[in-house]
């Protein structure tokens, strides 16, 4: 590992952050949310470089487009942490198709995209962070993909890396208003004084039973206000155009948390089991809402149907579920915006665990340029 980067004055204001599969922003605006300053970010879809791009025009973020895989970590380092200014935070949500929970027997070990959890760490060297933060999905912690997580863990230890243990969390144990479990792998540089640093953030919110166990917590929040007082002339209230036949079959579901079988509707592969019960379902306004997937604009993938209306959910308000301000645009159309939408990390779960660490880093920014 290089020499401990001395501070450049300038620095002194604000963390600085890089975040790579950046996709949309989330990650990004939750970083700014905490008041640090992203430097730069990393991403290769172009719908997604374009949605970046429109919401952080007005901030200093640097956006670099491409793939990944073909970029020197190290030159980007050089170029954009110059004069011997200090990366504090790397943050970063490689692909994760390969490790979904999805993929049956042993499929996705041998995806490629499983690699890319060793490209971010390529970057993690070259930029020397204080702190790394990683979010994967818990598919990646299954026994058949502990070759990769065991290399990863090996890495960090050579590049003199305290790893903490992977955490899966869920969002609407943080007060937001949706089923969501992702994994979140934490490292600290070693010589950093890392005693003090309390991780992951205690939860804050529950059900029933976890409120009978632990009276401070706060009642999960349903996400009902998803669905009221939308924005005006949004470009992105827009919905999948369904079928007269699957209209009709939006119209005998339930309000509010009817299933398709409720809806008398049954397709061929649906018959002999009562399986893919959310498929076509409807949203149960008084929950917390489903996992926004990178399909959650589309009924059939889902229970993405509107709580009383008869379609699917429009961008905006997948958006909502995923805590993003109305203001933020999604470009690239229908689909674009829902894979999106759905590879963002929740705003406001991001900013919850980055200002979680924002302590420990100034902290640790004061020790590296001691």
């Amino acid at each position: 590992m290089g020499a401990v980067k001395k501070m450049a004055s300038g620095d002194r204001r604000s963390l600085a952050c890089v975040d790579l599969f950046a996709g949309a922003g989330g990650f990004s605006l939750a970083a700014h949310r905490a008041g640090f300053s992203v430097k730069l970010a990393v991403e290769r879809d172009k719908h997604a470089c374009a949605t970046y791009k429109h919401n952080f025009r007005r901030r200093r973020t640097i956006l670099e487009e491409g793939d990944i895989t073909e970029m020197s970590p190290r030159e980007l380092a050089r170029r954009h942490f110059d004069r011997g200014s200090i990366c504090d935070l790397l943050l970063g949500g490689p692909p994760c198709q390969g490790f979904s929970i999805h993929r049956i027997n042993d499929a996705g070990v041998e995806d490629p995209r499983n690699n890319l959890i060793h490209t971010y760490f390529d970057f993690v060297r070259a930029f020397e962070p204080s702190i790394f933060l990683m979010e994967n999905v818990p598919g990646m912690l299954w026994s058949r993909h502990s070759e990769f997580l065991a290399d990863f863990y090996a890495r960090a230890r050579a590049a003199h890396y305290d790893v903490r243990q992977p955490v899966v969390i869920d969002a609407r144990d943080h007060g937001l208003p949706q089923r969501r479990k992702r994994v979140f792998i934490l490292g600290v540089r070693k010589e950093l004084e890392s005693d003090s640093l309390s991780w992951p953030p205690a939860p804050t919110h529950g059900n029933d039973a976890k409120l009978l166990k632990n009276k401070n917590l706060k009642r999960w929040i349903s996400c009902a206000s998803v669905f009221r007082n939308l924005p005006l002339d949004d470009e992105n209230a827009i919905c999948m155009q369904h079928s007269k036949e699957l209209v009709e079959a939006f119209r005998n579901t339930p309000a509010n948390g009817g299933s398709r079988s409720d809806s008398g509707r049954v397709l061929d592969c649906h018959k002999g089991h009562d399986g893919h019960r959310d498929v076509y379902g409807r949203i149960d306004p008084r929950q917390p809402g489903p996992t926004m997937t990178t399909a959650c604009i589309n009924p059939s993938k889902g229970r993405f149907v509107h709580p009383t209306q008869h379609h699917g959910i429009t961008v905006r308000q997948a958006a909502r579920i995923q805590t993003f301000p109305d203001d933020f645009l999604f470009k690239g159309g229908l689909m674009a915006a829902g894979v999106q939408i759905g590879n963002a990390v929740p705003v406001q779960l991001g900013e919850i665990l980055i200002k979680s660490l924002r302590p420990f880093l100034r902290k640790a920014r004061r020790q590296r340029s001691g």
